[in-house]
C-alpha cells in the first residue's frame, strides 16, 4: 500500500514503485505535519483549519478507541476540550463511560454543557455513546438522582434487582426505525454493552433499537440529527466500526452542505 502510494515517475513518464516503505511512512507524516500539530498524543491533535467532526473530550470516555475507529475512515477529526473547535465542526461525538454525575460534571468544567445543546438545536449530526446517549434525557436514578441535559423528557433508571448488573457482553439490537446509520447493518445484530443503568425517554417514538436483558430497553435513540447508543461501538468489532464508517459519510454530507 505504500509503494503504491508513493509510486514516482521515471524519465520516461513511466511510475517505478518506491522500494523504500519507512520512507514513504516518513512522507505521510510530513504531510499530515502541515495541517496537524500533535500535543504528544498522536490521537489529541490540534489544527489550523476546523475539523469535520469534533469528538468531545471531558476529561473521561473511551477516546482512544473512538479516534481509533474513527481513524479508520477520515483523519479529519479532532479529540478537544475546546467548546470553540467543537462549535466549527460539522458533527459531534460525545462518547462517555462512567458515572452520571462525573459526566455532567465534567462537561460543565470544560464548558460543554451549552455546546452539546447547540449542537442537537443547530441540526448538525450528533453521536452519543454510552454516557453520551444517557445524558441526554432528564434525570438519571444513578448518584442518588442526578440532572442531566433535559433534551428529551424521561429518566435513565437502574436495572431491577434480581438482575446482575454491569450489564457487560455482546447482546443483540433490534432495529425498531429504519435509520441511515443502520446501513450495511443486520437487524438483530450484536455490540458490546457495560451498563448498569438504562434510558427510559417518555417518546417511545426516540427508541430506534432495542436490546433485552431482563427487561427490554432503547439501546439505540434517534431523532432528525441525533443517534445515540447505549453499547458502544468501538468494542463491537465489525458491525462497531460499520456504525463509524456510517457516521463519517453522515458528516461529510453535513460539511459540504456547510462548505457548498
Amino acid at each position: 500500500m505504500w509503494r503504491r502510494a508513493f509510486a514516482k515517475p521515471d524519465s520516461h513518464g513511466r511510475c517505478k514503485r518506491s522500494l523504500n516503505p519507512n520512507k514513504a511512512r516518513r512522507k505521510i507524516v510530513a504531510y499530515l505535519a502541515e495541517a496537524i500539530s500533535y500535543r504528544g498524543d498522536p490521537y489529541i491533535y490540534e489544527r489550523n483549519y476546523p475539523a469535520m467532526i469534533a469528538i468531545i473530550d471531558y476529561g473521561a470516555g473511551n477516546l482512544r478507541s473512538v479516534s481509533r475507529a474513527v481513524a479508520l475512515h477520515t483523519p479529519d477529526f479532532v479529540v478537544t476540550q475546546d467548546p470553540a473547535e467543537v462549535e466549527r465542526a460539522a458533527a459531534v461525538i460525545l462518547p462517555g463511560v462512567g458515572a452520571a454525575g462525573d459526566t455532567i460534571r465534567g462537561l460543565e468544567r470544560h464548558g460543554m454543557i451549552e455546546v452539546v445543546q447547540a449542537t442537537i438545536a443547530s441540526g448538525k449530526p450528533y453521536f452519543g455513546i454510552c454516557m453520551g446517549m444517557q445524558v441526554l434525557l432528564t434525570a438519571s436514578e444513578e448518584d442518588g438522582g442526578t440532572p442531566c441535559l433535559d433534551l428529551y423528557p424521561g429518566l435513565v433508571r437502574r436495572f431491577p434487582k434480581g438482575l446482575t448488573v454491569p450489564h457487560m457482553g455482546w447482546n443483540q439490537v433490534r432495529q425498531t426505525q429504519e435509520h441511515p446509520m443502520f446501513a450495511g447493518i443486520p437487524d438483530e445484530a450484536y455490540f458490546y454493552f457495560v451498563h448498569s443503568y438504562y434510558t427510559d425517554p417518555e417518546d417511545a417514538a426516540l427508541t430506534a433499537g432495542a436490546t433485552d436483558y431482563g427487561v427490554a430497553f432503547p439501546s439505540v435513540i434517534a431523532q432528525e440529527n441525533v443517534f445515540a447508543t447505549q453499547f458502544h461501538p468501538e468494542k463491537s468489532a465489525g458491525m462497531g466500526l460499520r456504525l463509524y464508517e456510517n457516521f463519517v459519510a453522515w458528516a461529510v454530507g453535513a460539511h459540504s452542505a456547510r462548505t457548498a
